[in-house]
């Protein structure tokens, strides 16, 4: 017959209650109840379920990854690292799409807490984060990634935007183009926000500015094409198109083949990403590779250094924040400036 605490309460002579405190270690019990319960539990050889062993504090082995959406290619990639990464370490990943929506963020952290997950890796969609202050509160662990996220998590890892943004301008002023476009989403991205930013600073340097920005609020294939087709047929003097991602980018390519036009020779055009669809479109992309995987590996390995810290009381340590290095991938998308 399994043993249950009520076995344990009656050899104790005390209530289910009382043992319920001593097992969660939660609440007032007087030494000597203690004694006595824990004489019970060493009498039956009971041994506590996982669910109780959660409730007492002890690990319960789950990570929580909060992500924009795993439809976009980049997170999907993203999560299968982080996760290969924590399973190979005894861990298991609660993987949570919040649609870049508030809300769905606040619920699915209320759904960590109870699942008293021993850390989270977090990608917000948002500036506004008071709502992960529970989960510092709560004194879990929290690892931001693809960008970070101050006053809740001291610790980040994300490829080095902004210097990734000066790449891209830096290619294609170098080719001798000089009326360019950016074309992105989604607009409020702390990333995309970053390598705008490079975006401009690299123009800057040699004295032009982006003919046109064009962002999106939804980072899909749809709305990119859209911009890029109206940014078309507004400005006959653009020569060259950064899109903020890969998957911007690409959609610049078919909007500009969907009016007769050819890439490079009457547009250039650049991502950012290097996805594995960068190689398959025609023709292929140049773009800004940052290493997906090694990002997400980085993100899982510092998780876990900081979990065993928090459990060991070894928390005197700084904030890291990692910026892994970006490269520019040359293809067939882009070339010197038509006459």
């Amino acid at each position: 017959m399994t043993t249950s605490i009520r076995h344990i309460a009656k050899l104790a002579g005390t209530s289910v209650s009382s043992v319920s405190r001593v097992l969660n270690n939660s609440g007032y019990a007087s030494p000597e109840l203690r004694d006595r319960v824990e004489a019970a539990i060493r009498a039956l050889n009971y041994t506590p379920s996982k669910g109780a062993r959660m409730l007492r504090g002890a690990p319960s082995r789950m990570i929580g990854l909060m992500l924009p959406s795993i439809e976009v290619p980049f997170f999907g990639i993203l999560a299968h690292a982080i996760e290969q990464e924590l399973f190979q370490h005894g861990y298991q990943t609660l993987i949570c799409s919040t649609a870049e929506n508030m809300d769905h963020e606040a619920r699915y952290i209320s759904m960590l807490l109870a699942q008293r997950v021993d850390g989270v890796i977090v990608a917000s969609a948002f500036g506004s984060i008071e709502h992960f202050g529970v989960l510092r509160d709560a004194r879990i662990p929290i690892i931001a990634i693809d960008r970070e996220l101050n006053g809740i998590a001291d610790d980040a890892v994300m490829a080095d935007h902004e210097e990734g943004g000066r790449l891209m301008a830096r290619h294609l002023i170098g080719l001798g183009h000089r009326a360019i476009a950016i074309v992105g989403a989604p607009a409020h991205s702390q990333p995309i926000q970053l390598r705008l930013q490079g975006i401009t600073a690299e123009m800057a340097k040699n004295g032009i500015a982006p003919a046109v920005v064009a962002m999106a609020e939804e980072h899909s294939f749809a709305e990119t094409y859209r911009l890029a087709r109206e940014l078309l047929a507004s400005r006959p003097d653009i020569t060259a198109i950064i899109g903020t991602t890969d998957v911007s980018a690409i959609a610049a390519i078919h909007a500009i083949q969907d009016r007769g036009f050819s890439v490079p020779n009457d547009y250039s055009v650049v991502g950012f990403d290097d996805l594995p669809e960068a190689a398959y479109v025609f023709p292929r992309l140049t773009t800004v590779a940052q290493p997906i995987r090694d990002v997400g590996q980085q993100a899982a390995r510092l998780l876990e250094a900081l979990i065993d810290e928090h459990q060991t009381g070894d928390e005197s340590r700084q904030g890291t924040i990692v910026k892994v290095p970006v490269t520019l991938i040359e293809r067939d998308s882009t070339g010197p400036v038509r006459s």
